[in-house]
């Protein structure tokens, strides 16, 4: 076998994730490689919190980009703050909320799971009853925007339901940063992280965190170690923050880094809620261009989100070969169903710089050809 130089095909990514990358973001991760203690970098590094706390809304200090995806932003979130024996509330609707559970038990927490449809909003009203019915518990968990359903639930509410109960939240917000209205310190949201590869349009492998306050004092306090060395955000405090010299911690994705300083840089340029009214738009038009082809919609409109769009599949129609046919006629990639919509849902993410007119138009001819 000769092996030369990988060239992919280029593809418009309308599924659930990666998603489009802008050129001018891929012209950023070519940029010349410089050490991870270069003073240039770090200055860059401190340009990327200060954006992030824009894209999250927040004057967190403690706001970074963890260098792995967003699943390990989310492990980061539950290994610094849960300790062995304390009971966590986790709000399940979807694939996610139960990957948040797995976090839960392997760090020897308890987790009370709130369970709601696949396909609709966490239920405000029984993740009150289970504080009731829980008084000791120290967390609530829960999804913004569950990614394998397309659901958006009541983020500000259920901070304040923990806030009511002197528990922290920990949030997914990996599909909902920079897609929909997100507000870190207005909701009172305590520990939130998300994901490089969705709204934010940049390559995969990194995943902004931000801590508030109580966050932090609990990472203080906390009275066991935590469970992973890489993920120890006590340890990588020293290489994100402080003036001048950083402590090293490990060899930061350098090259990915300038790539996610460039999306936050347009995601600034553009404004935060230009780009939910975006998200917004390109939906509507989407939405429109599926009802006349008979495709209908899972989720309720008053909870579904614009940039992950999951449909039913119509009735005899092959899943797989509808997605063979426009990813090989029309280098397009939309998302299967997960979990219990596996086979009955297509997934058309309208994330970051996917969500174009051109893309949208793009979607509907393929998949009125395909249909066919």
């Amino acid at each position: 076998m000769t092996i030369t130089s990988f060239h992919p095909t280029p593809r418009t990514l309308m599924g659930p994730g990666p998603s489009d990358v802008s050129p001018r973001v891929l012209s950023a991760l070519g940029r010349p490689t410089i050490g991870h203690l270069d003073p240039e970098f770090i200055g860059m590094m401190d340009e990327v919190k200060e954006l992030l706390k824009y894209a999250f809304q927040t004057t967190n200090e403690f706001t970074i980009a963890v260098s792995a995806p967003g699943s390990a932003g989310m492990e980061t979130c539950f290994v610094n703050l849960v300790e062995p024996g304390e009971k966590v509330i986790v709000c399940v609707n979807g694939v996610f909320g139960s990957r948040m559970v797995e976090n839960v038990e392997r760090l020897g927490g308890i987790a009370v799971v709130v369970e709601d449809q696949w396909g609709h909003p966490v239920d405000c009203d029984k993740v009150t009853a289970a504080f009731k019915a829980n008084p000791d518990a120290k967390f609530l968990a829960f999804v913004h925007a569950e990614t394998s359903t397309g659901a958006l639930s009541d983020a500000k509410t259920l901070c304040q339901i923990a806030r009511d109960n002197d528990a922290l939240s920990i949030v997914d917000a990996v599909t909902s940063l920079g897609g929909v209205e997100l507000r870190v310190d207005d909701w009172g949201i305590d520990a939130i992280y998300s994901g490089s590869q969705k709204c934010l349009s940049c390559v995969p492998g990194i995943s902004p965190v931000s801590f508030g306050p109580r966050a932090v004092a609990k990472l203080e306090q906390r009275d066991s170690k935590v469970q992973s060395w890489f993920l120890d955000q006590t340890l990588v405090m020293g290489y994100w923050s402080g003036k001048g010299k950083r402590s090293y911690h490990h060899t930061a994705p350098v090259n990915s880094l300038y790539a996610l300083h460039e999306s936050l840089l347009m995601l600034q340029q553009e404004g935060l809620e230009n780009a939910w009214a975006r998200h917004a738009k390109q939906h509507q038009a989407l939405k429109a261009g599926l009802t006349e082809l008979g495709i209908e919609f899972i989720v309720d409109e008053a909870y579904r989100l614009p940039q992950l769009n999951t449909v039913k599949i119509p009735a005899g129609v092959d899943d797989a070969a509808v997605r063979a046919t426009l990813l090989n006629e029309f280098n397009l990639e939309i998302g299967a169903g997960l979990g219990v919509l596996a086979g009955k849902a297509w997934r058309i993410g309208l994330m970051g710089y996917a969500a174009r007119s051109e893309n949208v138009a793009l979607c509907l001819a393929a998949l009125k050809s395909a249909l066919k």
